[in-house]
């Protein structure tokens, strides 16, 4: 049986793969790790008290799983690295799985002192440091660290049932971002060349699509619509949308492309960005038979609030 949990960590993504036998888990992948926060400092709010957020670590402890034999990170946004550090202290890791793999050296980037750049610069610094600081602190936590050079679709024979291949953005994203990232631990401090990354780190945002008895599984990664309505969006049974179903998100010629039975939205509720947007509810209400999300969203017409830890689904 394959077990996918899209835990519900607020703001972001974190989904749990695991193949079980006889109750047993016999593989373990975690892609992404959430926020650092259930609540974020820029969308301060009161959570409902019925609210059943909870740290991808925590999950993790709670679930019984204490070794994941692959992390996967599709890219190094807030909401997706900055829990790493409350996973490692749950898991140890065989890989470490990632489109960049920072100096062994690598120091603290310190994106809060003074170093006269502007805020989105300090904000990817931040992002970075949320990811390699705790690779410094824990790394005796991970086995390996395998850094994907994004040239070319990778095919991983997970188990003997399950496969993924991992698909990337346009080839010339992955080198461009390893120099801006060792341009940063160098000291060099290029604000235009931050602020340009940090714009393009959503195109770059891997994507995985599992294989498991017939049935396939397209993990989205935040990669906009625009950048993979190509000849790699076929058919799925069950699709997790890009970005948090912003309106750049997915498109009705993607949802005809990829055509799912089940689509499963991470996000958190009450969003002040329109994530989700109303127009992509709509569209994957109506593209899709059976549509998810992982916090309790409410959209007046649309969606009505569930309040659950994960969007659990098992397949045979």
């Amino acid at each position: 049986m394959l077990v996918l949990d899209f835990i519900n960590v607020g703001n972001g993504d974190s989904i749990l793969v695991r193949e079980m036998k006889e109750g047993a888990q016999r593989f373990a992948m975690l892609v992404d790790c959430g926020h650092d926060n259930l609540v974020r400092d820029d969308h301060a709010q009161e959570l409902d008290p019925r609210s059943q957020r909870i740290y991808a670590g925590d999950f993790l402890k709670q679930q019984g799983v204490d070794h994941l034999d692959i992390l996967l990170l599709t890219h190094f946004h807030r909401d997706h690295v900055g829990g790493l550090s409350r996973v490692l202290d749950a898991v140890t890791v065989d890989r470490l799985m990632t489109p960049y793999a920072p100096p062994a050296d690598a120091p603290a980037l310190d994106p809060d002192g003074d170093n006269g750049l502007p805020k989105a610069a300090r904000n990817l610094l931040r992002c970075v440091d949320m990811y390699v600081q705790p690779l410094r602190r824990q790394g005796d936590r991970i086995r390996e660290i395998v850094e994907f050079a994004g040239d070319r679709m990778e095919t991983l024979h997970l188990t003997e049932d399950l496969s993924m291949d991992v698909l990337f953005g346009e080839p010339a994203l992955y080198p461009r971002q390893k120099e801006v990232y060792d341009a940063a631990y160098r000291g060099e401090r290029n604000g235009y060349d931050l602020i340009h990354w940090a714009k393009s780190m959503n195109v770059a945002s891997l994507r995985q699509r599992l294989y498991y008895h017939g049935k396939e599984i397209v993990l989205g990664g935040d990669a906009y619509a625009h950048m993979w309505e190509t000849a790699t969006a076929t058919p799925c049974d069950i699709l997790k949308v890009p970005h948090h179903a912003s309106l750049s998100s997915t498109t009705r010629k993607l949802l005809k492309m990829l055509r799912p039975k089940t689509a499963v939205v991470c996000v958190a509720a009450r969003r002040p960005d329109e994530r989700p947007h109303p127009y992509i509810v709509s569209l994957l209400k109506e593209c899709v038979g059976d549509v998810r999300f992982t916090d309790a969203v409410e959209i007046p017409g649309l969606v009505e609030p569930e309040f659950h830890e994960s969007v659990h689904i098992e397949i045979e």
